[in-house]
């Protein structure tokens, strides 16, 4: 059986938008193993789905026998990417930067195969933080345009609202990453979002001018939704890949949510079922779409947090939402649980006292309390709004309280729409 070439499976899942050119690029993994980074600034504590859409593209070039390097920017960190950015980042200290490396690599090394050495983990710090700032300008920012710089989408959005001067220099800094990382590992490809595209250019052209060394780019579409909104986002922020920060079960409940028109596009990207089965399911609606998006849901949640996680996930989502079967046909390879198991235990939890419940809980303030609500303004206003349930029954009164009289086999559910469901119970 011959293997899949990369630059098709690459396509055929949806993840490329530009490429410098695709016939030499084609060619490139003719040719024999190619190595390709990827760069991730650690701006944050943990990674996010956003981060994740890349990773799974270098996953694939993993399974395929390529190289992939990530490249950690614990030097660009220290600038900041004025790409995508309406406003200039917030600087980081060299602690909080090295502390974000040291999380971003533990996360990494979930998707890739870091220890095995499948996968190279660089980073730039190594090279950006010794340079000299006039040899820098002299042997690298000579080749740089300004006229060519400022027509890039990045520096042209920000020349408004003001771009800073130590945020110009990010597109040299980039490029001269990928000048390293050729002249280091023999680095050939950088693959980025489409908001990089003017960065990767200006790596491929430093290669050129100094190395006299042909090397290519390719960029991933921007991740958003049907409706046009960035995609991992929620209205609690990112969608993290930290459980600390997103529980399984709410990683879960991100994913069983999205909406009918970004299913089959969202199994393209994270999961590696067959495409054969995912584009099945473009041609399903009502119930049977529904399936897809808890086996989605569960897929990725196992990919993030691990299979034992996901099952769980899962089983507090059948025991809040409805026991189901999942019929063996639709994405019939995918490691789902397709019985109709439930597990209250699993649904998320708050612990409170016996003496609290004797006296009365606040709904709205327990909504605030349970993350079903973000404010005590937003409770009152889904209260209003008959959104709210306790144990099934509408509660329309923000100032009603939620007491012993409540509980029911021990537990006390609080729902926020369809979506959205805790469980109180009494401790000890």
């Amino acid at each position: 059986m011959t293997a899949a070439h990369p630059f098709e499976v690459l396509k055929e899942r949806g993840f490329l938008a530009q490429v410098t050119d695709e016939a030499q690029v084609r060619a490139l993994f003719d040719a024999g193993k190619v190595t390709a980074y990827v760069g991730y600034d650690p701006t944050a504590p943990s990674l996010h789905v956003g981060h994740l859409f890349s990773i799974m593209a270098l996953k694939h070039l993993e399974r395929l026998g390529h190289t992939p390097i990530v490249l950690l920017g614990g030097g660009t960190a220290m600038v900041g990417d004025p790409s995508g950015k309406s406003e200039m980042r917030q600087m980081l200290t060299h602690e909080q930067i090295d502390a974000n490396v040291a999380s971003f690599k533990e996360q990494v090394s979930r998707f890739l195969d870091i220890d095995g050495g499948k996968t190279l983990l660089v980073n730039n710090a190594d090279w950006l933080l010794p340079l000299n700032y006039i040899e820098f300008l002299r042997d690298i920012g000579r080749h740089f345009s300004v006229n060519r710089m400022l027509a890039a989408e990045a520096y042209k959005m920000r020349l408004e609202r003001g771009l800073s001067f130590i945020e110009f220099n990010y597109q040299l800094l980039q490029a001269y990453d990928f000048l390293q990382l050729r002249r280091r590992h023999n680095c050939l490809l950088q693959m980025g979002g489409d908001d990089q595209w003017g960065n990767i250019l200006a790596g491929v052209d430093l290669c050129r001018r100094l190395d006299q060394t042909l090397v290519h780019g390719l960029t991933f579409p921007l991740l958003l939704t049907a409706t046009g909104n960035k995609m991992g986002k929620t209205e609690a922020g990112a969608v993290w890949l930290a459980a600390d920060k997103l529980s399984p079960y709410e990683y879960y409940q991100y994913w069983v949510n999205i909406h009918d028109s970004d299913v089959a596009r969202m199994l393209g990207y994270f999961t590696f079922l067959p495409m054969a089965e995912i584009n099945a399911v473009k041609s399903l609606g009502g119930a049977d779409l529904n399936v897809a998006k808890a086996i989605l849901a569960f897929e990725a949640t196992q990919l993030a947090h691990g299979i034992e996680p996901a099952q769980k996930a899962h089983a507090a989502a059948q025991a809040a939402f409805g026991s189901r079967t999942l019929p063996a046909q639709i994405l019939p390879t995918s490691q789902v649980p397709r019985g109709g198991g439930a597990d209250v235990a699993d649904i998320p939890t708050t612990l409170i006292t016996q003496a609290e419940l004797d006296q009365g809980l606040p709904l709205t303030a327990l909504l605030v309390t349970c993350t079903l609500a973000s404010s005590g303004n937003e409770a009152r206003r889904k209260v209003l709004e008959n959104a709210v349930k306790v144990n099934e029954t509408v509660v329309n009164d923000p100032k009603a309280q939620v007491a012993a009289k409540d509980l029911l086999d021990g537990r006390i559910v609080l729902r926020l729409g369809k979506k959205k469901v805790h469980q109180l119970k009494v401790s000890g």
